[in-house]
């Protein structure tokens, strides 16, 4: 199995994109984050074309989350459990080929210090609780999406650009440690270790062409699917695509 996440930044702008992608890679599933877009805008038409079925949960702003699957789909929770106040559709829980899948876009957090940073910590710490819960369930699980997380120093281009960027700060980078502690695998550190691999350049100051990146884009795996790890990688290509995404899509590929 090949599953793939990939921060679309706009599914209505960027489904060209996305398409091509699709039929170019072939993955199975698909995890998708911002896809700025309510309910009723997202394309299942064209998905359904495309070969897949599909899972979402939209919304009209920056948030947004999907699951497209070329396997069926059951659809176990679009909210992740300990706010029942919290609105933004950032969650989304389903089963696929045995497997529990869990779609992440965590929040930005800037700028720091600030009440987007306490909402963002608060999302880990309830992120953190749920992964708990699954890895006790001892169902093969994965997290997997835009974290908006870089874990170390060597994740970022620069790391001193942004000791008090809310992605890199030291709590957010510790909370990740401790969700790795719980027993999750970060699958593409392991399969490129000591390398300096991207997912995200910013539209600006030519960040792409400088390989100014970042790594905030994760998979991780519970131990039970960790032994099937087989490969893995980031399809780079697709950021210098034209009218792209800033992020790039991310993938690992499962034995069965």
């Amino acid at each position: 199995m090949k599953i793939a996440t990939y921060n679309i930044n706009g599914i209505g702008s960027r489904l060209p994109v996305l398409l091509r992608w699709l039929e170019e890679e072939s993955p199975d599933v698909v995890c998708l984050q911002e896809l700025k877009a309510p309910q009723q805008r997202f394309p299942l038409a064209e998905i359904n074309k495309a070969g897949y079925h599909a899972v979402w949960h939209g919304q009209k702003s920056w948030n947004g989350v999907a699951v497209l699957s070329k396997s069926a789909i059951t659809e176990v929770s679009r909210e992740l459990p300990g706010d029942p106040e919290d609105s933004h559709s950032r969650y989304l829980e389903v089963m696929v080929a045995g497997v529990v899948v869990c779609c992440l876009y965590l929040p930005n957090g800037n700028p720091y210090p600030g009440p987007k940073f306490d909402y963002k910590m608060a999302w880990i710490k309830r992120l953190t609780d749920r992964a708990k819960v699954l890895l006790e369930m001892e169902a093969p699980a994965i997290l997997i999406g835009d974290f908006n997380i870089i874990p170390t120093a060597l994740d970022t281009y620069k790391p001193e650009k942004y000791v008090n960027d809310a992605l890199y700060r030291v709590e957010v980078r510790e909370a990740f440690e401790q969700l790795l502690a719980q027993g999750w695998l970060d699958a593409i550190r392991k399969l490129f270790p000591g390398q300096d691999v991207y997912t995200f350049w910013d539209y600006f100051r030519q960040a792409y062409s400088r390989n100014a990146g970042l790594r905030i884009d994760h998979i991780l795996l519970s131990p039970l699917l960790q032994h099937r790890l087989a490969e893995g990688g980031i399809d780079r290509n697709v950021r210098s695509w034209e009218k792209t995404s800033d992020h790039a899509p991310v993938w690992v590929r499962l034995t069965n």
